[in-house]
């Protein structure tokens, strides 16, 4: 079990003008032994960040440095990687925000004595997905084919980047922690979307297992991981899989199997019409799913979700509520990108 640190902390949160970071740093300024919270964006937060202080600095800019060394900050809470373009304004200020973003804030890490402890909000997407998996991923095991572009590639550099700063700066604690999907009613993110569609497309002849997380026991596990003296890498998941066809059972919507090649014309179709953000690595996880093992996260790093990968599902679903968007769009996109039916020589009028 991890070790409590009883210090007051200096708490440095990145990505706090997206909900989950604002969330959290207002959650964290709240906590017994956190002095202080500083919360850095590009942009301000929409909503209040109580007590937390705002400094507005992008971490692409070796400014974050100054930030870090006026403000006296021992623990940085790295949130700002960003898993979809659209909401970046593109892939390439994506892979920016995310590949430059992180090695100039562990420059500026790299340059602070006081720092102590540093922990990155990670992804299990770093994995992949492919046939080739074994039933659960753990900490030390690679990705069975390297990803070559998108998200899943700025996870694997970012989290080279963070292993290269761990062997130069042995005196801080870092904590990696690769999250399955995180759901909840308040989360906005490639698979809510795709969830929340009227329809959801499948591929044909798969039926892929999957893991989430409450959005509550993220929160709860980046503030265990700010009080504990823990280093290393670790899966975070709630107990058990789900199947997709459960989950689409679930949430009372038709689920429409496709051919993979139609998903890939159906996936265009909706982010074009922005009702759901599909990427190579999506649609590979909708293909085969993946599996993470979680031993260490309860063996080493003495964390305990409150919500199973199925209850996690649950408080999502019943709080989609009507869908997002109006069914006929959906209904239209995946008539568009279906192949017109070969003639049968039978007349069906």
């Amino acid at each position: 079990m991890g070790a409590e640190s009883r210090e007051s902390r200096v708490v440095l949160v990145t990505g706090v003008s997206r909900d989950l970071g604002r969330r959290f740093a207002r959650r964290l300024a709240a906590e017994p032994g956190v002095s202080r919270v500083i919360g850095v964006d590009a942009v301000p937060p929409r909503d209040d960040i109580g007590d937390v202080s705002f400094v507005r600095a992008d971490i692409r800019n070796p400014v974050i440095a100054k930030v870090i060394a006026k403000e006296d900050v021992d623990t940085v809470v790295h949130m700002s990687v960003i898993a979809t373009p659209g909401s970046a304004g593109g892939r390439g200020t994506m892979k920016e925000l995310n590949v430059i973003g992180t090695m100039q804030l562990l420059a500026a890490c790299q340059k602070a004595p006081g720092i102590r402890h540093l922990v990155v909000k990670s992804t299990s997407t770093v994995y992949g997905a492919s046939s080739r998996d074994p039933a659960m991923f753990t900490e030390e095991m690679q990705p069975r084919r390297q990803p070559s572009s998108g998200y899943a590639k700025d996870v694997a550099e970012i989290e080279g980047y963070i292993r290269g700063f761990a062997r130069r700066r042995p005196d801080v604690r870092v904590t990696t922690l690769r999250l399955a999907n995180v759901l909840g009613p308040h989360v906005t993110s490639p698979i809510t979307s795709y969830f929340r569609l009227p329809a959801i497309p499948t591929v044909l002849g798969f039926d892929p297992r999957m893991q989430f997380v409450h959005e509550s026991d993220l929160m709860r596990v980046l503030t265990h991981c700010v009080h504990t003296d823990v280093a290393g890498t670790f899966n975070i998941a709630g107990d058990g899989v789900m199947l997709l066809s459960q989950a689409v059972r679930r949430l009372r919507k038709p689920g429409v199997p496709l051919v993979r090649p139609a998903v890939g014309g159906v996936a265009s179709v909706l982010k074009s019409a922005r009702m759901a953000d599909f990427s190579p690595e999506q649609l590979g996880f909708l293909t085969f799913g993946r599996g993470i093992d979680t031993t260490r996260m309860r063996a080493e790093l003495g964390f305990e979700p409150s919500y199973t990968t199925e209850q996690a599902f649950a408080d999502f679903a019943s709080a989609t509520g009507h869908p997002v968007t109006p069914a006929e769009r959906v209904v239209d996109g995946l008539a568009a990108a279906l192949p017109d039916p070969a003639p049968t020589g039978a007349d069906h009028g």
